[in-house]
């Protein structure tokens, strides 16, 4: 084990040190590198733990932490112009109240001894209840702005790749439940049984797999929002309480499919709704409107079934020698998968098996 403490030590401080040396480091890429150098503190107290280094009790378990770090990382990433206030400061109490009580009672951070029955067993249990309540409060508040941010880039955007979707933070989250559900599971039977090896093991052998997750995932990421967009934004959401009227909204319905038919502006993979607002001259929260409520979709089922219509005119066109993957990066599309996924939700089937079936029955079939 001494092994994966000093790979996890030296894996997260460098994750963390070429985060903080990014070209154009954002506050997100800031949080990313504390978060890295929070697991290197752990991997470093564990690595250190042993009868000559009693007083390293203030830096262990510091897992009450790596919640509000994952929450406020995530927040950081999906939010337009996010900023870290003195209030956020509220994360740490925790962290800080129960090391600061581990110092006073000098109460051993051992999992053999955890249910003996002596002065120091309330705050054992309660040291194990506030990390459950954290787990279930962080991880719950974290999918929930991950769902609202998925459901929010459907307003703005018509192509949303992984770094947009945060696809890989999501999968993250799902990891670190399934991990947080094990851990605690693992770890009541461990003391009971006596057996802390195995879960020691397991615990330190996971929060390297993070390690690795965030500083490749974490490097690579770069901001979801442009300045402008990060400005439109912040112009929608104090607008949102307007209410078009029946006949402007017709209006705009109309403007609106006109431009898009004639125009294809869909086949450009980079529109969005700023570009389409600056182009027909009406704000964004008019066009979202009409949109959600008048046409009954947001702007990426929108611009996406116009993508699908030119795809499968073009994929039962014997004049058309394109491969099917072409077929859909001509019509707008920037990915494979994307394309493939888009397709399917829309047809019920592979862009294959429509021009299979409408070559063989030589019609177009809607």
């Amino acid at each position: 084990m001494d092994i994966v403490a000093w790979i996890g030590l030296s894996q997260a401080l460098f994750s963390g040190i070429i985060t903080l040396s990014k070209d154009g480091k954002s506050i997100s890429d800031r949080l990313l590198s504390a978060w890295l150098f929070l697991l290197a503190i752990e991997f470093l107290t564990f690595g250190l733990e042993s009868e000559l280094f009693p007083d390293f009790i203030l830096l262990t378990n510091s897992f009450l932490l790596f919640n509000p770090a994952l929450y406020l990382y995530t927040r950081s990433l999906i939010e337009p112009g996010f900023k870290l206030k003195w209030e956020q400061l509220f994360h740490l109490f925790p962290y800080i109240a129960f090391k600061l009580l581990a110092w006073l009672i000098k109460e051993p951070q051992s999992l053999e001894n955890f249910f003996d029955n002596n002065n120091t067993l309330w705050y054992r249990l309660l040291f194990a209840s506030s990390g459950i309540v954290s787990w279930g409060v962080y991880l719950s508040m974290t999918s929930i702005i991950i769902t609202r941010h998925r459901s929010r880039l459907k307003q703005e955007f018509s192509s949303i790749d992984l770094f947009k979707r945060v696809g890989w933070i999501h999968f993250v989250v799902i990891i670190y439940i399934l991990y947080s559900i094990t851990v605690l599971i693992w770890g009541l039977f461990s003391v009971i049984v006596f057996d802390t090896r195995t879960i020691t093991i397991f615990n330190y052998s996971m929060l390297l797999f993070f390690i690795y997750i965030l500083g490749f995932y974490g490097l690579k990421q770069r901001d979801i929002f442009t300045s402008s967009m990060k400005t439109a934004n912040k112009n929608q959401d104090k607008t949102t309480h307007l209410q078009l009227s029946k006949q402007a909204a017709s209006i705009i319905e109309k403007t609106l499919i006109d431009y898009v038919e004639k125009e294809k502006p869909y086949i450009n993979p980079e529109f969005n709704m700023t570009v389409l607002s600056e182009n027909l001259s009406i704000p964004k929260h008019h066009i979202t409107e009409v949109l959600n409520h008048s046409i009954g979709k947001n702007f990426f089922q929108f611009v996406n079934e116009y993508r699908i219509k030119e795809v499968k005119e073009k994929l039962v066109d014997p004049k058309n020698n394109f491969s099917i993957e072409a077929i859909g990066y001509e019509c707008g599309f920037n990915s494979k998968s994307t394309f493939f996924s888009v397709f399917k939700s829309i047809t019920g089937i592979t862009p294959k098996e429509f021009q299979n079936r409408n070559i063989k029955d030589n019609k177009l079939s809607y």
